[in-house]
């Protein structure tokens, strides 16, 4: 509602303009109304409105004096408008000179009040979208310059911005937010899962009030990772009255309700500052890789998953060295015997969780550092952990000698991938299979079946090299597959749907317009009018 309030010291004016209009029909209501400026400026100090109508000639203090005094000392940027029985320039001159909106002549008429109304309503819904999209671009601003300090590429002047536009403290972590069990991304389309993860990034922001800007979009740098960041520091928690454990606790269960789904929270290691923000980030991550070898948890702390001390906790560097040796050689059977003896090793020293973790952890690090060698434009967490995913089957304990065997042959397979660089090849073979195969209900996982791919490699390759995932590629060849047959036949639209591959008409139709920006039957009569629409 457009907040209006009425300056002018006749009773009868002032009744005249409330019943004049329907106020609340043009969505406006009248707040407040003073006998004469001084009581207006008293007011205005101390409330805020939208548009101010007042009269040009009242004791004490008059209209312009009003207008003057709110803008020379900016107590108010309400819109202002003059009444006055005066038609003299050079009153409407000095009006203008202090940015009066209108200087109208009494009697005021219906139709001019509801033309003024409308006047500043379209005005402040304009102001309001232009604050609106500049606060946007600030906070787009802020994220780059925080992204930076995250990935450790940073100046001081990067880090000076950071400090004076969000509120920090000593006592800094990066903690990444994730939906729980996408293992597979390429099975939902991007402009779904985007759709989700704005929700995420909302909702987060929400939660977070004043400190929305510490929620960052985007930060993860991985087409296939869906995720929000939050910058997390040791004051968030007293505005709560809670622990820092208790604040997560707090955030994930809101964040839960709020999107309906389960989301898991990696907390990074602790930095003193917000410039050691990218060794949290780094912890972050690769408490991601480790996540496929441990127990399901909601929240995983650097420190309680990473423990590294001296006191009785053993690393079998022997049985771990030949593991990755028979990895790096993809023998199958060799790598039986390596998971087998260190899993023996690991029984015979009486080995619990912190030893085990060690293990496991040195292990996967070693093989991301393998991997990272021979091909350095792929993310190789994420390789990892999808592998690792994948090699995990219901009744199978995470991070058991069966999971590790598993996941150890199909690891080695894809570093075989790497050195052969197969995938080149592939990707040609997979275009000619969407071009012949795209009412199919194809999948990469399929395919990397049939080609002895591994599918989390083939994804990322795939999506480096046209710059989309499989699916959305493929959503895109049918479209326009589509289009063809609309424009060259005369199918009724649900069957040009089944015959490219969508079983739902209404599917199909959503997204025909999001990539032709109109529906199939509007696109089909407008190229029939531009005389492109004939049949062959």
């Amino acid at each position: 509602m457009l907040k209006i309030l009425l300056v002018d010291d006749e009773p009868f004016i002032v009744q005249g303009l409330s019943m004049l209009l329907d106020w609340e029909k043009e969505g406006c209501e009248i707040v407040a109304t003073m006998q004469n400026g001084m009581e207006a400026l008293a007011y205005l100090r101390a409330n805020e409105v939208d548009l101010i109508i007042a009269d040009i000639k009242m004791p004490e203090m008059t209209g312009l004096e009003l207008l003057e005094t709110i803008r020379r000392e900016q107590i108010s940027d309400a819109y202002f408008v003059i009444l006055s029985g005066y038609s003299d320039f050079a009153y409407a001159q000095q009006a203008i000179r202090y940015s009066c909106m209108d200087y109208v002549l009494k009697p005021i008429e219906k139709e001019a009040l509801t033309e003024i109304i409308r006047k500043a309503a379209n005005m402040s819904a304009k102001e309001i979208q232009r604050q609106e999209d500049s606060r946007r671009m600030e906070r787009a601003y802020l994220a780059r310059n925080v992204i930076s300090l995250l990935l450790g590429k940073y100046d001081d002047m990067n880090l000076e911005y950071v400090t004076t536009h969000m509120c920090l403290s000593g006592g800094v972590r990066y903690v990444d937010i994730q939906l729980v069990d996408v293992t597979d991304p390429e099975d939902v389309e991007d402009m779904e899962m985007r759709s989700v993860q704005r929700k995420l990034y909302q909702s987060c922001s929400e939660f977070l009030k004043e400190d929305e800007t510490h929620c960052i979009l985007d930060v993860s740098f991985d087409g296939n990772v869906y995720d929000v960041g939050l910058i997390y520091c040791d004051y968030m928690p007293a505005r709560y009255n809670c622990t820092e454990k208790e604040y997560f606790e707090k955030l994930l269960n809101y964040l839960s309700v709020a999107l309906k789904q389960q989301l898991v929270m990696l907390v990074g290691k602790k930095v003193q500052d917000i410039s050691g923000i990218s060794k949290s980030y780094g912890a972050a991550y690769r408490l991601n890789s480790l996540l496929s070898f441990h127990d399901r948890k909601n929240i995983y702390y650097y420190e309680e998953e990473i423990q590294v001390n001296s006191d009785g906790i053993l690393l079998c560097k022997s049985e771990l060295d030949n593991l990755i040796s028979a990895i790096e050689q993809n023998d199958k059977v060799r790598i039986h015997e390596s998971v087998d003896r260190l899993y023996e090793e690991l029984r015979r020293l009486g080995a619990m969780g912190e030893t085990i973790n060690l293990n496991i952890n040195y292990l996967l690090f070693q093989l991301i550092h393998t991997a990272t060698e021979q091909d350095d434009c792929v993310n190789q967490e994420e390789i990892l952990h999808l592998i690792s995913e994948s090699a995990f089957e219901d009744g199978t304990k995470r991070g058991s000698r069966v999971h590790l065997a598993r996941f150890a042959c199909e690891y080695a397979e894809y570093l075989a991938q790497l050195r052969k660089n197969v995938s080149r090849g592939v990707l040609a073979m997979i275009e000619q299979e969407v071009r012949e195969r795209f009412a199919e209900n194809l999948t990469l996982r399929e395919l990397g079946q049939k080609y002895f791919i591994n599918n989390a490699y083939l994804g990322q390759v795939f999506r480096k090299k046209y710059n989309q995932s499989f699916k959305d590629y493929l959503n895109n060849y049918r479209i326009e597959q589509a289009a063809q047959l609309l424009l060259r036949t005369d199918d009724k639209i649900y069957k040009i749907a089944e015959d490219v591959g969508y079983k739902n008409t209404d599917y199909f139709i959503n997204k025909f317009i999001a990539a032709k920006g109109c529906t199939p039957s509007k696109f089909r009569k407008q190229s029939l009018k531009t005389g492109q629409g004939e049949k062959v």
